[in-house]
């Protein structure tokens, strides 16, 4: 596979000339005509606090990778500050609005309308997914019930496919960094019949950086090694008054972490299909099927030998969705529509003695969990004001649960099954937009949302040491209530800002709750709650542009019960600020200057507000300027003055994030 991502990107750069000028010979009658995307936003889609982050700004980040990109909207966050090159991938959950406390996403992350939370951890395969084929980003804060499915908690991020016109025939860059690591991509995206076809594969690979402090190495510490490599594949025809959309995507990513030995790995493989009617009778009808595993052994920090090696969690995904919206008149958008989604998992792992390396013990756990959902959601266009309000009812269930484990003699020691469970949840949403004139818009949005607890957060347990965090079969599905108030100025077509006020309370929030001297089990709080304001602004003048958001939150726990000291806390890994600012320069020849200043403020390590990360300000560096043809040269800086960036404080055992980093290649059509 790699051999093949080396080959595809050299013969992108190399023969690419050629094949782009016969693509430019092409009469205005091989136009491309299809989409490749689902069915347009509503009139009233700007009620709700959204966001697009343009092909421009996702190809012009410092590190070239997603999380990176999705920066750029302040309020987005993982559970831990590391991108996918450093980080543990079951820690990678995304959620908005400072809604934080564990790893499992509180955000619905979908690509071209598929969902990409795992189905047994909930975090998303960043790494797979190279911002490079993208076309735009919709972010939309704030719940996000409805057509968009449960999950939706603190919001959605649409990851859209870039379409063979944004792509150009051939594309692909080589790049290297000053410690040696490598990134490379090409794609090529010919018309197909009455379509396109895009294949593209990315392969990411170093020996990285050293994530423990100078003082704290010992002689088995090991940089944070990773190799990534991603493959997909597109193809967008038209069928009679239908758009068919086929896509398919395998990835792999290796990676070390802290210590020799400390290898974890996460693969992947996606096939969904998309049919799409633009008619009177608009028609989004999806299916779709993920494979996942995961594997990762975990070194002793004091005697350095292995102590656990989940070896094995393979998980599966499927599900689907309808929307139809009938011709109900030219001032009424009315959307039905049902979602399925199923996501099955097991766990096999085995722990061992640090003192003696022999087997202690194997375990085992898994379940299913499913959710059905119906929707209907109309807007109401009534000369300068919309109106929208929608309606959903999920019917999820918890079923085929079990944890069983053995001594290293094959003793059973425990054999746990749980009950079968399921019920309903009934969610909504509603908004106003009023154009107060040609310049103001004014907005206001209620909703409520819902999201089931993982696979991993009902029946895994796991040891961070020295902390036992355990897990909990009786969880019961988080809900969000909320509301917001917002104002947009549109000066001209190349001046926007936005400024948003929102309330937001998650009832039930499942948190890792420290219950005793170093041990903690994931528990329903009674509630986290979240008031804040988010600002953006993008601004364009000639080649000159500059692109701004921020995001200022005051989130705390409410906690009875066990969770009762608790109560008034701040949600663990949850900044009070975030901001991002991108000013930009850029031609129609294709050169590009780009310079992002990011901050987030100090947060929390754990939920007893005893351990800090500092707050971090970073400064990124993008350029790409013209050699010939199509042919660019790239540099890139990541954190240009070395900011220290602290991602884990555990009682003074700390991880740092990327360091000063120097990038350095070639681009070929972008």
């Amino acid at each position: 596979m790699k051999t093949l991502l080396l080959a595809s990107t050299a013969a992108a750069l190399i023969a690419a000339p050629a094949m782009a000028q016969d693509a430019d010979s092409d009469t205005d009658e091989d136009v491309i005509v299809v989409l490749g995307d689902g069915l347009p936003d509503t009139p009233a889609t700007p009620a709700y606090s959204t966001l697009e982050i343009e092909r421009e700004q996702i190809v012009s980040s410092g590190s070239g990778r997603l999380e990176d990109v999705l920066g750029n909207a302040a309020g987005f966050q993982q559970f831990r500050r590391s991108d996918s090159r450093s980080a543990n991938p079951s820690a990678q959950g995304a959620t908005l609005r400072a809604l934080g406390g564990n790893a499992s996403s509180r955000a619905l992350v979908l690509l071209d309308g598929v969902p990409m939370v795992d189905p047994f951890f909930g975090h998303v395969p960043f790494s797979a997914i190279a911002p490079e084929r993208l076309g735009t980003i919709d972010v939309t804060r704030g719940g996000g019930s409805g057509p968009f499915g449960s999950g939706a908690l603190a919001g959605t991020i649409e990851l859209n496919s870039a379409d063979a016109n944004a792509l150009g025939l051939v594309t692909g860059q080589g790049l290297v960094n000053h410690r040696g690591d490598t990134q490379m991509s090409a794609s090529i995206a010919p018309e197909v019949g009455d379509g396109f076809a895009v294949i593209s594969g990315s392969w990411d690979q170093g020996d990285g950086f050293y994530t423990t402090p100078e003082a704290d190495r010992v002689p088995a510490t090991s940089r944070a090694n990773y190799d990534a490599w991603s493959a997909s594949g597109r193809l967008v025809q038209r069928v009679g008054d239908m758009e068919l959309q086929l896509r398919g995507m395998a990835f792999e990513d290796n990676r070390t972490l802290r210590f020799e030995g400390a290898d974890n790995s996460v693969r992947g493989e996606d096939l969904s299909l998309r049919l799409v009617s633009r008619g009177p009778w608009q028609v989004d009808a999806l299916a779709y099927a993920q494979w996942r595993n995961f594997t990762n052994v975990v070194i002793s920090s004091t005697r350095f030998v292995r102590v656990l090696d989940q070896k094995d969690t393979p998980a599966e995904g499927q599900g689907g969705k309808i929307e139809i919206r009938p011709p109900v008149g030219d001032d009424m958008t009315l959307r039905l529509g049902a979602d399925y989604r199923r996501g099955e998992g097991d766990l096999f792992e085995d722990a061992y003695s640090a003192f003696s390396g022999n087997l202690t013990e194997e375990r085992f756990a898994g379940g299913v969990n499913t959710n059905l959902g119906f929707f209907v959601e109309n807007d109401i266009e009534l000369g300068a004001l919309t109106l929208t309000g929608g309606l959903r009812a999920d019917r999820y269930s918890i079923n085929d649960g079990y944890y069983r484990s053995f001594d290293g003699s094959g003793a059973p020691v425990r054999n746990d099954s749980y009950a079968d469970r399921s019920d309903w949840e009934v969610t909504w949403r509603a908004g106003a937009l009023l154009e107060a004139n040609e310049v103001v818009t004014l907005r206001a949005a209620a909703y409520t949302g819902v999201r089931l607890p993982t696979l991993n957060e009902l029946y895994r347990p796991f040891v961070v040491f020295p902390v036992t965090t355990l897990a909990n079969e009786d969880l019961v599905p988080e809900k969000l209530e909320g509301f917001e108030l917002g104002v947009d100025f549109d000066a001209d077509d190349n001046t926007r800002f936005s400024l948003t006020v929102f309330d937001n309370e998650v009832k039930d929030a499942i948190a890792n709750v420290t219950i005793d001297t170093n041990l903690r089990q994931r528990q329903n709080l009674d509630a986290i709650e979240a008031l804040g304001v988010e600002a953006s602004t993008s601004i364009q003048r000639g080649p000159w542009g500059f692109n701004g958001s921020l995001a200022l939150t005051d989130a705390e726990i409410r906690g009875t019960g066990p969770a009762g000291n608790l109560d008034g806390n701040k949600p663990p890994q949850t900044p009070t600020f975030m901001a991002s600012a991108t000013a930009s320069y850029r031609t129609a020849n294709g050169m590009n200057f780009a310079a992002t200043l990011r901050h987030v403020s100090s947060q929390f390590e754990d939920d007893q507000e005893s351990d800090v990360l500092p707050a971090a300000t970073t400064v990124d560096l993008f350029a790409q300027v013209p050699l010939v043809d199509k042919l660019s040269a790239v540099v890139r800086v990541e954190n240009l003055f070395d900011e220290l960036i602290v991602t884990r404080n555990q009682g003074g055992s700390m991880d740092y994030g990327i360091p000063q980093t120097f990038w350095v290649g070639l681009r070929y059509g972008f």
